[in-house]
């Protein structure tokens, strides 16, 4: 096969990484939560109820900010059930996701939960734009951020929380383009609810961040259309749009799913053409900036079968949404992982969705283990290694034809520089059969050695990680990668995600 190549100098740049890109997503749906996150007497439990072998396989993910509570759960979400003594809280029925919700973990869990995670874990909270507004957006502010001296911020020390939990960034609601959520709004309906829920929260606090609600993805009818229409009514008022995209196999076309990074990246450039064309048609100097805060491999045929059954009868934290990632579905999401990064300088928050065994790269067994799916492996060396200034790379490669999106590159790459010099590639070979020859050129740059090459592959694309076999699929060491006279050259194998640290 024909060598695919790019030139790394740091000359060209794209942006600098915000460590949210590494946010992920706990919602109330199925097992995130509760046997999760959270599961009393699960012999690894501590005193509140947290799964410390959970909590470790999180802090290894190098998780950042975590969005809550939803998600769809959220436009049915009343704030005051998950307050005070759990003992007390009540039971409601979850329309979102058709199940009982016990409230047992709530706000004052979830933030005590990102204190265990470490001080890089920042709280992004959803509010109910979907059957509430402006009045219990400021009630919730209040009592979470307000220091002291108020009815709802001296609740919150009542409730044993003294500290004010000082969270900056929020959600306006939640998908609010789709029919399938409570409280669906025309764009002209949403885009005034969140410029009156966004003007009032910032005359408690100038400071927050808001998050407004984009499309749910690049395929809804609305599109373009909707983030128009909302920004014209909140521009001034917000800081970032959001972006939501899932990908599957479709008829069994595997090389358009493996393409799927295509479409994200397209979905990405024509959002930042619509917030730029309507800041232009304002006069405005800002720019608002992407959130894309769920995104992730999401079997959802699989899921509208169970949607669409009779089985669902209100139970409480069923098993939904528990697909089981393959070699090929990594490759996918650490090809996703790249268009991120590769938009680093307006993409400055993304959420996996999720956290654990929803749609995850950590699962678990009530009273039992918990493992790494194979997608926790990209998102992990991502965030490790992907800290700093992301450089331009664009890539020589051959290419393949999709019947999805045309003749698609190979390769799929981009590249980081940290803080201290050493530069990280991360590259996808797309091809399932082939090895892919590469050379990188490195202009400026005062590398002299490949410290690591590590390579996410199998000889069947179909290997997993489950409960039988939790280290299925790891990554492994690629032979022969080497540096000289300026030059870096590697083979990928097919059908891989590679991490190729220089210093």
């Amino acid at each position: 096969m024909r060598t695919a190549r790019f030139t790394l100098d740091p000359a060209f740049t794209i942006g600098e990484v915000n460590p949210r890109l590494f946010g992920s997503f706990v919602e109330h749906l199925g097992r995130c939560v509760y046997t999760g996150i959270f599961e009393p007497g699960h012999p690894t439990a501590d005193a509140e109820g947290v799964r410390q072998d959970v909590l470790d396989l999180v802090r290894e993910l190098g998780v950042t900010t975590l969005r809550y509570p939803g998600g769809n759960f959220v436009s049915g979400y009343k704030w005051e059930d998950s307050v005070g003594p759990a003992e007390d809280r009540p039971r409601r029925l979850d329309l979102a996701w058709r199940s009982t919700e016990t409230n047992r973990f709530g706000l004052s869990e979830y933030i005590a939960f990102l204190k265990k995670v470490g001080p890089q874990a920042e709280p992004m909270m959803a509010i109910n734009l979907g059957t509430r507004g402006v009045a219990e957006a400021l009630e919730l502010q209040e009592y979470a951020n307000h220091p002291s001296g108020t009815a709802l911020s001296d609740l919150r020390a009542a409730h044993g929380d003294k500290d004010p939990f000082g969270i900056k960034v929020w959600c306006l609601g939640n998908e609010m383009d789709g029919p399938w959520q409570t409280g669906h709004k025309t764009a002209e309906e949403y885009g005034r609810i969140a410029a009156e829920t966004a003007r009032a929260m910032r005359q408690m606090d100038p400071s927050v961040e808001l998050v407004a609600c984009g499309s749910s993805s690049q395929s809804m009818p609305t599109f373009a259309e909707w983030e128009a229409t909302v920004l014209t009514e909140t521009y001034d008022l917000v800081d970032y749009i959001s972006l939501h995209a899932y990908y599957e196999p479709q008829d069994g076309d595997l090389d358009s799913f493996l393409a799927s990074a295509v479409d994200m990246e397209s979905f990405i450039e024509n959002v930042v053409a619509t917030c730029d064309h309507v800041g232009a048609r304002l006069k405005s100097q800002k720019k608002i900036n992407l959130s894309f805060d769920e995104w992730n491999v999401w079997y959802t045929s699989k899921w509208h079968e169970i949607e669409n059954s009779d089985t669902r009868d209100w139970p409480e934290a069923p098993r939904l949404l528990e697909d089981n990632y393959s070699v090929l579905d990594a490759v996918v999401f650490g090809s996703l992982l790249i268009a991120l990064l590769r938009h680093a300088d307006r993409v400055t928050v993304a959420c996996l969705a999720q956290l654990v065994n929803v749609i995850a790269p950590i699962m678990t067994e009530p009273g039992g283990p918990a493992w790494r799916q194979t997608t926790f492996f990209p998102f992990a060396q991502a965030s490790r290694y992907g800290r700093g200034q992301v450089l331009d790379v664009r890539v020589d490669s051959p290419t393949h034809e999709t019947k999805k999106y045309g003749e698609t590159a190979l390769l799929h790459a981009t590249a980081v520089r940290a803080e201290d010099g050493t530069v990280t590639v991360f590259a996808v070979n797309r091809s399932r059969t082939e090895s892919l020859p590469l050379e990188i050129a490195l202009s400026g740059l005062a590398l002299a050695q490949v410290t690591e090459h590590s390579v996410l592959s199998d000889e069947n694309p179909d290997a997993r990680n489950t409960v039988a076999e939790p280290e299925r699929v790891t990554p492994h060491p690629a032979k022969g990668t080497s540096l000289k006279d300026g030059t870096l050259s590697a083979v990928l194998e097919p059908l891989s995600w590679n991490v190729i640290r220089l210093a």
